[in-house]
């Protein structure tokens, strides 16, 4: 692709790997720029280029469909994705509208030939002479229900928007369903964890709200922290580190308690673990089904100087082997993901409603697995990324049916609240149980469920 800027080409090349090969952003991206060896202020603008193409898809979709007459569905998919860039350069950042058509027609006529470049000129100048406004406009009034003009207008599909306003009704907050879209739709700010007992917060950075341990840097690279304190500092999301802190803190730790993460990948929360069993002399095993997330898993505790044996099994079968056995494990399930789109904003368009049943049915054996492998007075933390009603409440409260009374639910809201410097304001759900909610728009972190079950 020599006619188009690096910046450009490497951020298409990501987009087209997304939608080609189902690649991850967050992870090819990276990879992407120090292949190109990119200065920082490109780095910047690949990167802005490929999570804010991936993030509006829906919304530049309905605009480039307006703008050509004709179904996205009838254009060539790496035609479609060089106008996608374009018409984010020209309804969401200051990239000059020549420079922005320039650069796309050169990107579609790598992809796609010369024959291409006249329709991604037109198009693209069609787009360019009308208002960002003018345009929303005229996408709004395609829709034909209220749910789908907020999908179109946030870029998220319908399913979504009604699972999110569902969620949001649980707990009395059905009107705040605009600010959670507009949320997922916000670059989110890098956050990090001083591993507890093994790493302090610097002094120099502000501390998260809600996580005793998390800190975020006003600026800087923050992997040169990472690599200055061996790892024991990195990047996590303020919510992961609540989700593991739950576990931990839900009840006193005695010392020679055996913990469990049943489904570790990446480690995050591994490492997390790790740190606070070995600061109150507990051990810890981690299992992960794919073997490739279980090798990032060794990497993630690499910083933590505790033998955690890391196992690579289907995590029903890991429990139903070990009956009886861990006060306290962390079952942070597979889910749709539908809480980490800041993050991860292809997640949204992979996903589909008639995914969810089969992930509540693996979550479910998951969970009543992890229970199955508490010794009596044990703890389970059920996560999911996820705020779903079918992939938390319900999932949980097909648990409790089937285990009865020899199954307590713990108050996670009451847990998360101890730990914080400040209130999270976490209403209680209208299942009545003590399950924890958290929320882009409310707390800056990933849309985080947390349940805490005890077994009797």
């Amino acid at each position: 692709m020599s006619g188009a800027a690096p910046a450009r080409r490497v951020a298409y090349d990501t987009i087209r790997a997304v939608h080609e090969s189902d690649a991850y952003a967050n992870l090819l991206l990276p990879t992407s720029i120090a292949r190109a060896g990119l200065s920082t202020a490109d780095a910047a603008l690949a990167t802005e280029l490929t999570y804010g193409t991936l993030r509006r898809q829906g919304t530049y979709d309905a605009v480039i469909s307006l703008a050509a007459d004709r179904a996205v569905a009838d254009i060539d998919p790496a035609v479609l994705d060089a106008l996608r860039i374009g018409v984010h350069q020209l309804l969401s950042t200051r990239v000059a509208s020549h420079a922005a058509v320039h650069e796309s027609v050169e990107l579609a006529r790598t992809a796609g030939g010369r024959g291409v470049t006249g329709f991604v000129n037109a198009v693209l100048r069609r787009v360019s002479r009308d208002t960002p406004g003018d345009w929303m406009t005229r996408v709004a009034e395609t829709a034909r229900s209220d749910d789908e003009q907020l999908g179109l207008l946030f870029s998220h599909p319908v399913w979504v928007v009604r699972a999110f306003r569902r969620a949001l009704a649980a707990e009395g907050r059905a009107d705040e369903l605009e600010a959670l879209l507009t949320a997922d739709n916000a670059s989110p700010r890098v956050t990090m964890v001083a591993l507890p007992g093994l790493a302090e917060v610097p002094e120099d950075a502000r501390r998260t709200p809600y996580s005793p341990v998390g800190f975020r840097r006003a600026a800087g690279d923050p992997e040169e922290d990472v690599r200055a304190s061996d790892g024991r500092i990195r990047v996590q999301d303020e919510g992961s580190q609540l989700a593991a802190l739950a576990l931990t803190r839900a009840i006193p730790v005695r010392e020679g308690e055996r913990w469990l993460d049943l489904c570790a990948g990446p480690g995050g929360k591994t490492a997390m673990l790790a740190a606070e069993a070995l600061a109150h002399g507990a051990q810890v095993e981690a299992n992960e089904i794919s073997p490739a997330r279980a090798g990032l898993v060794r990497r993630a505790l690499e910083g933590v100087p505790l033998d955690v044996p890391i196992s690579e099994e289907d995590g029903r079968a890991r429990t139903a082997a070990t009956p009886d056995t861990y006060d306290r494990i962390l079952v942070d399930a597979p889910c749709t993901g539908l809480g980490a789109l800041r993050r991860r904003p292809e997640a949204r368009w992979r996903k589909a409603p008639a995914d969810v049943p089969e992930l509540s049915e693996l979550q479910r054996e998951l969970l009543s697995g992890a229970v199955s492998a508490l010794a009596p007075g044990g703890v389970v933390a059920y996560v999911t990324c996820s705020p779903h009603l079918a992939e938390t409440a319900g999932v949980v409260s097909e648990v409790r049916r089937e285990w009865g009374a020899a199954l307590e639910e713990l108050s996670a809201r009451e847990v998360l609240t101890a730990l914080s410097d400040a209130d999270p304001g976490l209403l209680p759900q209208a299942d009545g149980s003590g399950r924890a909610q958290l929320w882009p728009h409310r707390h800056n972190t990933d849309a985080m469920s947390i349940s805490l079950l005890r077994r009797v």
